[in-house]
């Protein structure tokens, strides 16, 4: 088991890993709209969920993967109105690659945030 971290994704606000891999796949811990210096993006969905999809794809690079790796996905929405906006951004992001996805919409999520994802994932290296 390899613990992941990488200073281009946002460190761990609590006691986890931003990543672990584990039997050739990673499996990446949610990821909100903080910049790697652990400031929290504007309230504006599309400003959070492009910057969530930077920190899933930096944690994934560290661990030797990409999104082009990823088998499932979970999105947490602060609201379900914002679905739309969130699956184009997600789908610009992943081109022809569609892993298997849920999407919920949850009461909070950390730093009241809009949007956040992880994944898991197999590794290349």
């Amino acid at each position: 088991m390899k613990f992941v971290q990488t200073n281009k994704a946002p460190s761990a606000i609590g006691p986890y890993s931003q990543a672990v891999v584990a039997n050739g796949m990673v499996f990446t811990s949610g990821q909100i709209a903080l910049t790697p210096e652990g400031v929290m993006l504007e309230n504006d969905v599309v400003v959070q969920t492009k910057q969530v999809l930077k920190n899933l794809s930096a944690v994934l690079q560290e661990a030797g993967s990409s999104l082009g790796d990823v088998i499932k996905t979970t999105i947490f929405l602060d609201s379900m109105d914002d679905f739309a906006v969130v699956n184009e951004l997600y789908a610009e992001a992943f081109g022809a690659h569609k892993p298997a996805r849920s999407t919920v919409a949850v009461k909070t999520l950390p730093k009241n945030a809009l949007v956040e994802i992880d994944a898991v994932a197999l590794v290349r290296s």
